[in-house]
């Protein structure tokens, strides 16, 4: 049996939309450590941070389109590093930073 294409929109035009509320984290609520910059080099962080609890052995490196990367661990955030320079610093058990609000509701 062939259900005409006008009949298909008709019962999708029926159906009902759910919608869920996102809670999002509240700025403040992140601990209170400031972690390092983008940017900023070894020597700066170990400088300002002190000696990491665990310095990760570098991945990558092989080519050139693929630098390494190295991971520092500090007590409460990791740092990355491509070559000597930060790529990200992180709170294990923080949400990432919501960087473009615009569209969403609070």
């Amino acid at each position: 049996m062939k259900v005409p294409l006008a009949a298909l929109l008709f019962a999708a035009c029926l159906t009902t939309a759910d919608a869920e509320t996102l809670a999002l984290p509240d700025a403040g609520a992140s601990s209170a450590v400031d972690l390092p910059g983008r940017g900023a080099t070894m020597a700066a962080v170990e400088r300002q941070y002190g000696a990491p609890m665990r310095r990760h052995a570098a991945v990558g490196g092989d080519q050139p389109q693929h630098p390494p990367i190295t991971r520092w661990d500090y007590d409460g955030f990791a740092v990355f590093f491509e070559n000597q320079h930060v790529v990200a610093a992180v709170r294990p058990d923080a949400p990432a930073p919501i960087v473009n609000r615009e569209g969403l509701d609070r």
